[in-house]
C-alpha cells in the first residue's frame, strides 16, 4: 500500500529510541523547556520573532481568534473572511465565538483564495479579518492580498498548516500577515504526534496568546509583566500565580511534543526538498494528461508540497481514477476538508451562496500522496497512473 504516511514521524525509529531516554531521564513531562525550546527554534527557522506552541493545530486556530477578541480586535458579530477549501476547525472558532464567517472561493489554478476573488466579497461583506489557508503548499497572489487588507484596515491571518517551507517570491507562507498558524498532527511536514503553533511578530498579541494556552493566567509572562497585571488588577503575590486575567482554555503541549519537535526541525528542509521533487515529479507526468485539472504554481519560488490534488472534469473521470489508484494500493482521500459551504455542520448553521469552484473541488477531487519517505518505486508508479498510461 502507498500511504499517504508512512510513520509517526520522520526517523522514527531513531527518534524513538532517544525519545524513550528522553522520558526516563526527565522529572517533568509537563511543557517546560524543551517546549521554550522548541518555540525559540522554530521562530528561527520560520523567520518570525514569536511563537507559541499548542497541543494541536486546531487549538492554534482557537487559540489565535480569541486572543484577538481578547484583544479588542475583534468584537461579536464581525465578519470573518475564510477560505472556502479548508479544515473545518478554521471555521468552527468562528462560529463558536459569535463572529460570522465568510466563505471565499478560491482559483482552480492553484486552490486557494487570489486577490480578485477578495475584492468581489469586499464589496458585499465589511471583512475585520481574513483568515486564508495557504492549502496543500499552495498560495495565489499573497502579496497584493496582503496590500488589500492593509489598505483596508483588515487584519490578515495565515493557516499555513499544510505549507511549511513553501515560498512566495522568496518569503516563506506564514510571514504575510499579522499571525500565521501550523499543525505538526502525524502526516503534516512534521510531526510532534499531536501539535501546533502560532507565530507572529507582534508583543501584545503573543502575550495574549500565552494566556490563552493556559486558562487566562499570566505565569507565562516576563516578570515585568506579570507584575504590570497584578498592579492593574490589585492581586497580591499569593494570589497572583491563581489569578485568570483574560479568557483561556487548557490548550498546552507536553515535553514530549516539545522534544520531537526539536528533532523534526533538524530534519524539516530535508523533507521540504524531498515534497519539492516529489511534486515537481508529478507535475511533469500529468502536463499530457487532459483529465486532470492543470495546476500553475509558476509563480511560487518553492513548493513545499503537502499532497497532490488531483480535479477531473466530470463525476465518471473522478470514479475511474479512483478505481485506478486503489487498484493500485494507493491511499487516497478528499481534498483536505473539501468546501466548508458543503459540510453539514455550516449548512446547518449558515445560508449562503455557493462558492463554484469550492464545490467542484469537493466534488469532483482527490488527493495523492506526497511525503518524504516515499521510495522511488513508489513515486513512478504514482507517475504512470498520472500519466495516464495503461498497465
Amino acid at each position: 500500500m502507498i500511504r499517504l504516511m508512512d510513520s509517526t514521524f520522520y526517523k522514527e525509529n531513531i527518534i524513538k529510541k532517544k525519545l524513550c531516554n528522553f522520558i526516563l531521564n526527565s522529572n517533568k513531562l509537563s511543557m517546560g523547556k524543551k517546549c521554550l525550546e522548541f518555540e525559540s527554534k522554530f521562530s528561527k527557522y520560520q523567520g518570525r520573532t514569536l511563537s507559541v506552541f499548542y497541543n494541536s493545530g486546531s487549538s492554534a486556530n482557537l487559540a489565535l481568534i480569541q486572543s484577538l477578541i481578547n484583544l479588542g480586535k475583534l468584537k461579536k458579530g464581525d465578519a470573518v473572511g475564510f477560505s472556502a477549501v479548508t479544515w473545518a476547525t478554521n471555521v468552527m472558532p468562528l462560529l463558536q465565538l459569535g463572529l460570522k464567517p465568510v466563505p471565499i472561493d478560491i482559483s482552480l489554478d492553484n486552490l486557494n483564495v487570489d486577490s480578485n476573488t477578495l475584492l468581489s466579497v469586499l464589496k458585499n461583506e465589511d471583512l475585520k479579518v481574513v483568515f486564508i489557508t495557504n492549502l496543500l503548499g499552495f498560495c495565489a497572489d499573497i502579496d497584493k492580498i496582503s496590500e488589500i487588507c492593509d489598505e483596508n484596515g483588515i487584519l490578515l491571518l495565515e493557516d499555513n498548516c499544510e505549507s511549511l517551507g513553501s515560498e512566495f517570491k522568496g518569503t516563506k507562507l506564514g510571514n504575510w500577515g499579522l499571525a500565521s498558524t501550523f499543525s505538526f498532527f502525524v502526516g503534516h511536514h512534521m510531526s510532534t504526534i499531536e501539535g501546533g503553533m502560532v507565530s507572529t511578530n507582534d508583543e501584545d498579541l503573543y502575550e495574549m496568546l500565552l494566556m490563552v494556552r493556559a486558562h487566562g493566567w499570566a505565569r507565562n509572562l516576563l516578570q515585568k509583566k506579570q507584575e504590570k497585571l497584578m498592579n492593574k488588577y490589585n492581586i497580591d503575590k499569593f494570589h497572583s500565580q491563581y489569578s485568570f486575567y483574560t479568557l483561556g482554555y487548557n490548550l498546552r503541549p507536553m515535553e514530549i511534543n516539545g522534544f520531537i519537535g526539536l528533532e523534526q526541525l533538524s530534519f524539516i528542509e530535508e523533507m521540504n526538498q524531498i515534497r519539492e521533487t516529489n511534486f515537481e515529479r508529478y507535475q511533469d507526468s500529468t502536463k499530457n494528461n487532459e483529465d486532470i485539472q492543470k495546476l500553475d504554481l509558476t509563480h511560487m519560488s518553492f513548493v513545499s508540497n503537502f499532497a497532490y490534488p488531483l480535479i477531473f472534469k466530470s463525476k465518471e473521470e473522478l470514479e475511474k481514477y479512483k478505481c485506478k489508484f486503489l487498484e493500485a494500493k494507493v491511499e487516497i482521500r478528499p481534498i483536505v476538508g473539501g468546501s466548508m459551504t458543503e459540510q453539514p455542520f455550516f449548512r446547518d448553521l449558515i445560508k449562503t451562496t455557493d462558492c463554484l469552484n469550492a464545490k467542484k473541488i469537493h466534488e469532483l477531487g482527490f488527493y495523492i500522496p506526497n511525503n518524504p519517505e516515499l521510495t522511488n518505486e513508489e513515486i513512478e508508479t504514482l507517475c504512470k497512473l498520472l500519466k495516464n498510461e495503461k498497465k
